[in-house]
């Protein structure tokens, strides 16, 4: 059970250090392009490579983690029942790892164990914090899965048709476009329903996302396009139901979540139905599935804060063949072809003196965590807080290359359609659309080496 992270002391020729000496910029000509995540990254390219702590944790915080660890693997049953009780009565799974595989990726399938995808439902409006309006008697999430003696919400079916996508230089690429279908209802959806597909997302890495300041995040923003390059950002600011107050998103696909505590009681009690003293009401309430019982909160305050810190203490893999002739020309391309407009390449994080490894870190986390539209291929048509129906989060790219390790089947996207990188490059329209058609410009040659670098990290 236990996992460690990988601790690498890089000697590079760096000169003594003076406690009165003020730190200076590190020189990019010293800097290891493998360090992902700063000093909180492990070097590890197996299928556990996302699920290692980050280095220099205190024997305290490295039994936290642990805790954090184990509980993250519990599957939940029905109550009442002496351990992990509380399941449901409606959800879409029965354990974090369920979605989460080796903390990566998940599966978009509906209504198996194995499923990782989950589908938002609204109605037009926002609620009284200005977030998507919930539906009447489904709530903010369609669960299709229920306890013994109760009906799920809805049975979820989903199809794929070709459409394929020819470069200039003649080859053609099949895209799978996916059309999603709710059967079966308990009762009558509203009218006017929006859904929103969302596959979970990897949770290495989360800490240092979280330690980014907000200024660093707004200074990326370029809402009206100042600089002429169709690229604007923009973030979304939502509420956060811990602290009752407006905050900068970060998580979630459309950065509708603003950090790790919101976004794993949410998913306990939005995908499994567990109550927490973050959300103590039951994702049911006021539905007939709902259990009566009286038992919220059902998840103990110390699981939810070892889960909690589990996430924030995730270490992030390592970049690999980053000498490689042919990575190095694919990176050049990628800048060319200014795909790192939102994928912005190195950041720094803020200074967290708890967690000396998610502090003021030089990191690669290839997002600028603003919102951009995403053109109407891709389009949920469903807004959240500030974000429209065609606009997404920017999705970190590192440990994409390690998907395959990690998950057996890639998938990419907010909704898993991309079964490839190339795909999903492909898939890119509205301010990224120069970027792709940019990418499809490109000799066949040159695109297997931006594919190449992207596998990279």
């Amino acid at each position: 059970m236990k996992k460690f992270g990988v601790l690498v002391t890089l000697l590079t020729g760096i000169g003594g250090f003076t406690m009165c000496n003020k730190a200076g910029v590190f020189p990019d000509s010293g800097y290891d392009e493998r360090l992902s995540g700063g000093i909180a990254t492990a070097f590890d390219e197996t299928s556990k490579s996302f699920s290692h702590e980050i280095p220099g944790l205190n024997d305290r915080d490295a039994r936290i983690h642990e805790l954090g660890d184990a509980a993250f693997e519990q599957t939940f049953v029905t109550a009442p029942a002496p351990v992990n009780s509380g399941l449901g009565p409606v959800f879409n799974n029965v354990s974090c790892i369920s979605c989460h595989h080796n903390d990566g990726k998940g599966t978009p399938t509906a209504g198996f164990t194995t499923s990782s995808l989950l589908f938002r439902i609204s109605i037009a409006g926002a609620d009284a914090h200005g977030g998507p309006l919930s539906a009447p008697g489904f709530g903010g999430q369609l669960q299709d899965v229920s306890i013994f003696g109760k009906q799920a919400e809805v049975k979820m079916n989903i199809t794929y048709s070709d459409l394929p996508v020819t470069y200039p230089d003649g080859s053609v690429v099949v895209l799978r476009k996916p059309a999603y279908n709710v059967l079966n209802p308990y009762q009558s959806l509203p009218a006017g329903f929006m859904i929103s597909p969302r596959l979970a997302p990897p949770v290495f890495g989360l800490g240092l996302l979280e330690n980014i300041p907000e200024s660093t995040i707004l200074s990326f923003a370029d809402e009206n396009d100042k600089d002429g390059d169709g690229i604007s950002g923009k973030p979304n600011y939502v509420y956060d139901a811990f602290t009752k107050q407006t905050a900068l998103g970060r998580f979630g696909l459309k950065a509708n979540t603003p950090n790790i505590l919101t976004q794993a009681a949410g998913a306990y009690n939005q995908d499994m139905g567990i109550t927490s003293y973050v959300f103590p009401q039951e994702s049911s309430y006021g539905q007939s599935q709902a259990d009566g019982l009286g038992d919220d909160p059902e998840l103990a305050d110390s699981v939810l804060n070892s889960v909690h810190f589990y996430i924030k203490t995730l270490a992030v893999p390592a970049r690999r063949n980053v000498t490689d002739v042919d990575v190095k020309r694919g990176q050049y391309l990628f800048t060319q072809i200014n795909c790192s407009g939102c994928h912005k390449t190195t950041v720094q994080t803020g200074v967290d003196v708890n967690l000396p490894s998610v502090s003021n870190q030089r990191i690669q986390p290839f997002t600028d965590l603003l919102l951009h539209d995403m053109g109407d291929g891709l389009a949920d048509n469903r807004p959240d807080f500030l974000a429209s129906g065609s606009e997404w989060r920017t999705a970190p790219l590192w440990g994409i290359g390690l998907f395959e390790k990690t998950n057996g089947i890639p998938f990419y996207l907010h909704d898993g359609r991309a079964r490839t990188i190339e795909e999903a490059i492909l898939w890119h329209d509205g301010e990224a659309k120069k970027s792709k058609e940019a990418f499809m410009q490109l000799p066949k040659d040159d695109r297997d080496k931006v594919i190449r670098f992207l596998k990279s990290l």
